[in-house]
Formats: C-alpha cells, sequence, structure tokens
C-alpha cells in the first residue's frame, strides 16, 4: 500500500508524541515541544512529515529547511540546535519481521526525499540517525553517501558495583581523590545552567571560537522538561561552583547532554566526579543506560569518554544531493570559500 504524507497540526501532535514514547530508537528531540524550541531557536522551516498507511501513522521524519547560500537544504537536525541526531522514527518498528522494517523504511525515505527534493526544491539534504536505528541501508538505496558515528553508553544493568569495576584502575582513583579533596556534587538549577553555559561560553572564546549565546534557548529547554527529563550536576569545591553538567532523561537512559568544561584545579579531576555521581544517580533512579553523547567528529573526546569502559553504539550520518551538478557546485563553492581562508 502507498504511503501518504501529511504535515503535523496542533489537532495531531498527540499522534506523533505517542510514536515517539513507544519508538525504541526515538530520543527527547523527536518530541513535538523541543522541536518546536529548535525551530525557534535555528529560524528554519519546520517541516514536520507524517507517514500513514490508509489510516495509520506508520512512521515521522522531522525535517527543518534552511537557506545555504543560494540553495534550500534539509537538515534533520538542524545546525546550532544542540540536537546531535534526529532522523525518522518509525512505529512498531521492533515488531515488525525483517521484509517489512526494510520496505517500509525505504518507502518513508524515499516518500521523504521526493517531498524535498521535488516538491520543495531543496538540493542538498543531511540527515543524522539515532541510536538504535541500526539499518543504514535504506538510506543508501535512497542514494545517500553514509559514514558511521558511534556514541558511547555505559550499560548500567550490570549493577553499579560492576559498572565501577569496568572503569579504567586511573579514573577510579581521580574519583576517589576527587572525593577525599573535598569536590563535592549536587542536583542542580537554573542558576547553575546559567554557570555552565557561561563557563562553556568563556571556554569557547578562549580557544579563539565565536561561541552564540544559547542561553534563551536553555532556558526554554528546562522551562519545558525540568525535572522530569532535565537534570543538572554542579561539582563544588571550598564553597564556589568548579564545574557541571545538563542531562537528558529519555525513557530508560540518561544523556550526558552538555557540559564537562575544563577544570583549572592542578591535580583533581572533578568532571570525573561529576560523571560518576550522574551514573549512580541514574542507575538509582531505574534507567538503564548511561550514555556518554559523541558526535564522532573529536578524536580528543574519546580520552575522557573511553575510560568509563562504555560499549559503542553506532549510528549514521547521511548526505544527498539532488543532481550530480549541485554536488559540483557545492565542491567549487567550498573550493573557493577555503582558499579565501
Amino acid at each position: 500500500m502507498a504511503l501518504t504524507i501529511k504535515i503535523l497540526d496542533s489537532a495531531h501532535e498527540k499522534a506523533w508524541d505517542d510514536v515517539v514514547r513507544s519508538s525504541s530508537h526515538s530520543t527527547l528531540f523527536h518530541t513535538v515541544a523541543w522541536l518546536r524550541l529548535a525551530q525557534e531557536q535555528t529560524q528554519s522551516d519546520f517541516i514536520p512529515l507524517m507517514f500513514y498507511k490508509g489510516s495509520q501513522l506508520v512512521g515521522i521524519y522531522p525535517v527543518f529547511v534552511q537557506k545555504k547560500g543560494i540553495i534550500d537544504v534539509a537538515v534533520s537536525p538542524p545546525p546550532r540546535s544542540y540536537i546531535l541526531y534526529l532522523g525518522p522514527v518509525i512505529a512498531d518498528y521492533d515488531s515488525l519481521n525483517q521484509d517489512k522494517k526494510e520496505s517500509l523504511y525505504l518507502q518513508i525515505q524515499q516518500e521523504m526525499d521526493n517531498y524535498i527534493f521535488g516538491t520543495r526544491g531543496c538540493r542538498y539534504a543531511r540527515i543524522r540517525t539515532s541510536p538504535g536505528l541500526y539499518d543504514s541501508r535504506p538510506l543508501r538505496w535512497s542514494g545517500y553517501a553514509v559514514d558511521p558515528y558511534y556514541t558511547y553508553r555505559i550499560n548500567l544493568t550490570v549493577g553499579i558495583d560492576r559498572v565501577w569495576e569496568r572503569f579504567e584502575g586511573k579514573l577510579r582513583v581521580k574519583i576517589n581523590k576527587a572525593v577525599k579533596e573535598g569536590v563535592t556534587v549536587r542536583i542542580g538549577d537554573k542558576d547553575d545552567l546559567d554557570f555552565i553555559h557561561d563557563i562553556l561560553y568563556a571556554r569557547y572564546q578562549e580557544q579563539g571560537f565565536s561561541p552564540s549565546d544559547n542561553k534563551k534557548y536553555l532556558h526554554a529547554i528546562y522551562d519545558t522538561f525540568s525535572p522530569d527529563n532535565l537534570k543538572i550536576f554542579v561539582a563544588e569545591y571550598q564553597g564556589r561552583r568548579i564545574s557541571g553538567t545538563i542531562n537528558l532523561c529519555w525513557k530508560n537512559v540518561m544523556y550526558l547532554w552538555v557540559g564537562v568544561p575544563k577544570s583549572e584545579l592542578s591535580g583533581i579531576s572533578p568532571n570525573d566526579l561529576i560523571n560518576w555521581e550522574a551514573i549512580k544517580w541514574a542507575h538509582a533512579n531505574g534507567l538503564e543506560y548511561y550514555e556518554e553523547m559523541d558526535s564522532g567528529d573529536d578524536p580528543r573526546l574519546r580520552h575522557f569518554k573511553s575510560k568509563y569502559n562504555p560499549d559503542l553504539v553506532i549510528w549514521y550520518s547521511a548526505v544527498k544531493y539532488s543532481s550530480d551538478v549541485w554536488k559540483a557546485v557545492e565542491t567549487v563553492f567550498n573550493f573557493i570559500k577555503n582558499r579565501g581562508n
């Protein structure tokens, strides 16, 4: 049966979020509330696609259209949204047999492409799928160039003692030393969110970057998702705040989302202690995994994250041009821009 596409409206927001809540490969980023905030943050044209077989909703696909030079591009997720991955969510995916999984995913991807490249006239698409949607072939079969990326997940179902035992020995020593030296970790509030934003902002400036001020966006996310889906952990030393993280909770996973700025304390590792306290909190509150979210772009980050001895979980970044002509135009444009730098 052919698929039909509808654009999300206010009457169908519950149906959208029902698919998100029931899926094993959805994220908090897929919820209508977060997507609306991301639309405002990025000033993008938000296109929430809903796919139906008859009257049955079988998949959703949040897409954002932006101008890049003279062309329209479709992205999921959009840049500057603090969203690492997004892409499609397929309803009841895990309950389908393999043939139906492949066929439905391929149908959804092809119809999505027909819409963004045909109806909307986009010349380029970049899709970053969420962990749990392990099959990248429907993207490749639809003409995308696909790169595998990996994020880090710690399995908490083995028990907190086993999680601790699996840490590198040097990491356990650093955590114990931070505690011995008097570093403490507590749950934070909106004022602590501002503190984390400000120290990260300053850190980026020190590195020669021109960061955006995302405080308004972070406030909106805090107001929408705290306390159930957002937790802040703050490290203090000798009566002052020294570091912190903003973590997300979605179904059975806690995500290390924003934070862990480099500490100025010599010989003490407050960020390792923060991570450990967050892991313990997640386990104590019934969550099954702790994810150190990773974009796969910066190999330097692996030194901090891999010492927790996590498991690798695959996700994909996929790109497609509407034609080889536009691919060539993009290549020339980037070459000229880089020569100018």
